[in-house]
């Protein structure tokens, strides 16, 4: 016979995964109104780049200190809700404790860790709410991180904060309950880090102990829950998109810029040479991106992996000279786009011109400090660039030098407006001199 306990955590876990699926589902219909990309390409060098990125957090220790305290988190996350199992078990069947009675020795082992783990995840969230909020380190103070952004950022440090603190209490109510021998209550053996919130409590009755453990047990499962559902709409939606978003990186050169296939091949044809896999000129429905769905589901799929750690920012040149782009704020523009479009809003609106200015994009240098610089593998700049072929081949709004440039390259296969036969003048001045 089922509880009414049970009753209402099956309630609670349904609609935490009715609504969960639905976001998902809602993330990955946005993701797909990007044009094609194949990336299906080098699987063992795109797992390598997953394991050693995404997993091992590779990138994240040019900066040692909070890579480390990071990690804690992230290991944390990972381990902690190996707990959160024994929870949903629990939950389920209406028992306390389900894995303790089968583990023996090992569950006090297990148990050490997890709080240990939750102890370290607690210290490093109190570290970086001081950094962002105290500190104020720079990257966290840029205009695009104001508002909603900087919120998004301390509220998840928080939540994080509350739930170790709330499974530290429950355990220390737990050990004092098996040590009355309250019936229910398995001997777990000593946590050693709740622990020492054991004295608050001694002196508790054990009807208030019994509330206590059980409203922080319903708090931190309903939170976890809550968290998870919260999360995708959040920028530690990473935690997920981080994997598929490293595997399907950019496995090209750096300095290798993608040209449209569309034009390399009509070029082509109108040279007479052959195109690329004998394909036939394609209908172009427009050059480069205007809007978010002018671009690949890639970057796309980028947008909604985007930490906001602002390592981007912090390296790109442009921004160090007081210009105003920022490829944090590229890429966050895109996420809020798309997510516009996929509510059917803003219809006429578009990411270039209501989101992103002319004078951003042309203040990058194309120098791939921002991809670099990513420690999930984010490229801003082929956001960057597609906009700034949109401006180029559409509008033809490029700044009157560039124009210049395209035109000389076009006439004289060179920047400069020297024809292809005086270029080497210069030589025969130096000649006569000597």
């Amino acid at each position: 016979m089922i509880g009414l306990s049970q009753l209402v955590f099956l309630v609670i876990v349904i609609t935490a995964g009715y609504f969960l699926t639905k976001r998902i589902k809602e993330i990955r219909r946005n993701i797909l109104m990007g044009k094609p990309l194949d990336r299906s390409d080098k699987s063992s060098e795109r797992l390598k780049s997953m394991i050693l990125i995404a997993f091992g957090q590779k990138k994240m220790f040019k900066k040692p200190i909070p890579a480390f305290l990071h990690l804690l988190i992230y290991v944390g996350f990972l381990v902690i809700n190996l707990e959160v199992l024994e929870f949903v078990i629990d939950g389920l069947t209406g028992e306390h404790r389900f894995f303790a009675p089968y583990l023996g020795d090992f569950y006090n082992v297990a148990m050490n860790f997890f709080e240990i783990l939750a102890l370290g995840v607690l210290i490093s969230c109190i570290i970086f709410l001081i950094r962002r909020n105290v500190l104020k380190v720079e990257r966290f103070t840029k205009p695009e991180m104001k508002g909603w952004p900087a919120m998004d950022g301390n509220l998840i440090l928080i939540i994080e904060i509350v739930l170790m603190v709330v499974i530290l209490k429950m355990n220390a109510a737990d050990q004092v309950l098996q040590s009355r021998g309250v019936e229910g209550y398995y001997e777990t053996g000593t946590l050693y880090i709740s622990n020492v919130l054991i004295p608050i409590y001694q002196n508790f009755s054990s009807t208030l102990l019994i509330t206590i453990e059980r409203g922080a047990w319903w708090f931190h499962i309903v939170g976890i829950l809550a968290f998870a559902v919260y999360v995708t709409y959040s920028k530690h939606l990473h935690i997920f998109l981080a994997f598929p978003n490293t595997y399907y990186s950019n496995l090209e050169s750096k300095g290798k810029i993608a040209n449209m296939d569309s034009v390399t091949n009509e070029v082509k044809l109108m040279l007479g040479m052959p195109a690329e896999n004998g394909a036939a000129p394609e209908e172009v429905g427009r050059f480069g991106a205007k809007d978010a769905t002018d671009l690949s589901w890639k970057s796309l799929m980028e947008a909604y992996s985007c930490t906001e750690c602002g390592r981007c920012t912090a390296e790109c040149p442009a921004n160090q000279t007081g210009k105003l782009l920022s490829p944090r704020k590229v890429v966050m523009d895109t996420r809020d786009r798309i997510e516009e479009i996929g509510k059917g809003q803003g219809r006429e609106k578009s990411l270039l011109g209501d989101y992103i200015t002319n004078e951003e994009i042309n203040a990058c240098t194309s120098c791939n400090a921002c991809t670099e610089a990513c420690p999930v593998n984010i490229d801003p700049l082929s956001i960057i660039l597609e906009m700034k072929r949109y401006v180029a081949m559409e509008e033809s709004g490029s700044p009157a030098s560039w124009n210049a440039m395209f035109a000389n390259i076009e006439t004289n296969f060179a920047p400069w407006k020297f024809a292809p036969t005086d270029r080497f003048n210069w030589a025969d001045d130096v000649k006569q001199k000597d």
